[in-house]
């Protein structure tokens, strides 16, 4: 069966974001219901799939994105979510059930959860309690449902993986809790894509749940011993200790992974019961190719094949953060009728603009954020111990960004490739903030005008009202790399930065003004040294380097160049 209109929700998040172009590769036609729709607008295959804003909590707006829609993929949930997510689950998966009825939706598919065998529900986590629950509501509905109900999902990106692969790498000798004895069944994520593609094409009269796993059954334990193989480490020293609850486990994966406790907790608490396939009775309706499903260690060696080619699709900070603000950048300085401050900088770059968007756009990761980078990391921490995301959810791909991308404790809000990146922040703060970036051309380029006097410098910061905490500030960078004399380039481009906040209450004005000493500091180190790593670019693409590649140093952070 092909040629179906397939609805797919979730698609903003890690395994919705691999099945849209499954779906359309296989021949389907592809419509996306996301609560925002520019999300997905960078995505390969957005100008193949029809994408609706809704919510799955809206009636209204699910009714009408079913319309038409003949397999419905269920694949949200609130892992995370903070208190009454249960509730929340529950009630979007009623609704969602009850509208793909009124629709003549032919079939759902949803995937939960491997729930522990001969475990009473109510002793299960409330994550897991709540993935079974969502399951059940959609087999009692009207329509048609596969559930499909999987443990560790093994793939580049995946926070299973991500837990496993920083644990493992990052500690030779471990301290473990009594969980990571506990027998599990991981499915490698290219196994997972391939039941919910075939899950389509169910005769209408199956209405059921499916377990899906791998053929391996192993320890956590043991799966950290065969990454160390498959990763070329040395032998790791795991030591059990079983005082470590799954919420004191939580704290410690925090501080080790980029994954942050609200998400660490709920991944360490379903392990705590043995979760093994009973049956595999989805082969009967997808089958097995020759090699599949694939083996726990092959899942390893292609999971971190496609991280070292930075070749990783989603990953699983790609779904929005509960709790993070939602709300766009305010064009207005009184939006909402409060106080908007700003930390406004401008520089004069000797660079073209094509090298200065390459820094922009290679912001953050590996290469950092350009500026005193204690005061940054010391941040992340403070984040993370507040229950935040922190500063090392790292970027999905090392040279290009695309709206909707997690970027540290940034996520990617606009991005006008060659001009504009904004960024706005997921760290916990008493307000909203947001970091934009512009390169935009100078008028004085094709005068060969030389830069300003480089000794000029960031002066002080000018006030201009409630709303601006800071003034622009514009400067020359240093030497050219080329070999030129200070301020002998010519000023080909304008670097432009803009830091926003908008405060909740007291303590939102109070933040701003405890950190805005700084702020000359980090965000004025920031445009400087952006503006020098672009010109250093520029004298080496000039000097006959190639270009196109990740920006390879960056100056004035103390730290050693990286590729």
């Amino acid at each position: 069966m092909t040629g179906l209109n397939c609805l797919v929700t979730g698609a903003t998040g890690y395994i919705g974001g691999r099945l849209v172009p499954e779906l359309l590769d296989a021949g389907h036609r592809v419509r996306c219901l996301a609560r925002t729709p520019a999300k997905l607008r960078d995505h390969p295959w957005a100008d193949r799939a029809e994408v609706v804003a809704g919510d799955a909590t809206n009636a209204e707006s699910v009714a009408a994105a079913l319309d038409g829609i003949d397999v419905a993929y269920y694949l949200v949930h609130a892992l995370g979510g903070g208190s009454g997510f249960e509730d929340r689950d529950r009630d979007a998966a009623r609704i969602f059930a009850e509208q793909a009825a009124a629709a003549g939706v032919r079939r759902i598919v949803y995937l939960g959860g491997l729930t522990p065998a001969g475990i009473p529900v109510r002793e299960l986590s409330p994550h897991l309690r709540s993935r079974s629950e969502v399951g059940e509501i959609l087999l009692a509905g009207a329509v048609p449902a596969t559930v499909l109900r999987a443990a560790v999902i093994i793939g580049s990106g995946s926070a299973s993986f991500e837990m496993l692969r920083y644990l493992t790498e990052r500690l030779p000798v471990m301290v473990t809790p009594s969980w990571v004895g506990t027998r599990c069944q991981p499915i490698a994520v290219r196994d997972v894509l391939r039941y919910l593609v075939g899950s389509a094409a169910m005769p209408p009269e199956v209405d059921r749940a499916f377990d899906v796993g791998g053929p391996d059954v192993l320890t956590y334990e043991e799966m950290m011993r065969r990454y160390a193989v498959e990763a070329e480490l040395p032998k790791r020293l795991i030591l059990r200790v079983p005082m470590l609850t799954p919420r004191l486990s939580s704290h410690w994966i925090g501080l080790v992974t980029p994954v942050p406790r609200a998400l660490a907790r709920p991944l360490a608490e379903s392990l705590r019961h043995e979760v093994v396939c009973s049956e595999h009775d989805i082969a009967r309706y997808v089958p097995d190719p020759p090699g599949a499903p694939i083996g726990f260690d092959q899942a390893l060696v292609l999971a971190l094949r496609q991280v070292r080619e930075a070749k990783v699709d989603t990953r699983w900070s790609s779904a929005s953060v509960p709790g993070a603000p939602s709300d766009p950048l305010p064009t207005d300085p009184d939006w909402a009728g409060g106080s908007l401050y700003k930390d406004e900088r401008e520089r004069d770059v000797g660079a073209s603009p094509e090298a200065l968007w390459r820094v922009v756009e290679g912001i953050g990761g590996e290469n950092g954020w350009y500026s005193f980078p204690l005061a940054w990391s010391v941040r992340g921490w403070l984040d993370r111990l507040a229950g935040g995301v922190g500063i090392r959810r790292g970027r999905r791909d090392a040279v290009h960004l695309r709206v909707g991308d997690s970027l540290d404790f940034w996520r990617v809000e606009e991005i006008e490739p060659g001009r504009l990146l904004r960024l706005r922040a997921e760290m916990r703060l008493p307000g909203l903030a947001w970091l934009e970036m512009y390169a935009d051309p100078c008028e004085s380029a094709s005068d060969g005008k030389p830069g300003p006097d480089p000794a000029a410098t960031t002066g002080p910061a000018r006030g201009t009202g409630a709303a601006r905490a800071t003034g622009p500030a514009r400067a020359t960078g240093p030497a050219r790399a080329d070999g030129g004399a200070p301020g002998a380039g010519v000023v080909r481009t304008r670097y432009r930065q803009r830091a926003l906040f908008h405060p909740h209450g007291l303590l939102g004005h109070l933040y701003w003004w405890s950190v805005s000493p700084f702020h000359a500091v980090v965000f004025g180190g920031m445009a400087r040294n952006i503006a020098r790593a672009a010109e250093r670019l520029d004298g080496a693409e000039g000097d006959g380097a190639s270009k196109g590649g990740p920006v390879t140093e960056v100056p004035g952070d103390g730290r050693p160049p990286r590729s």
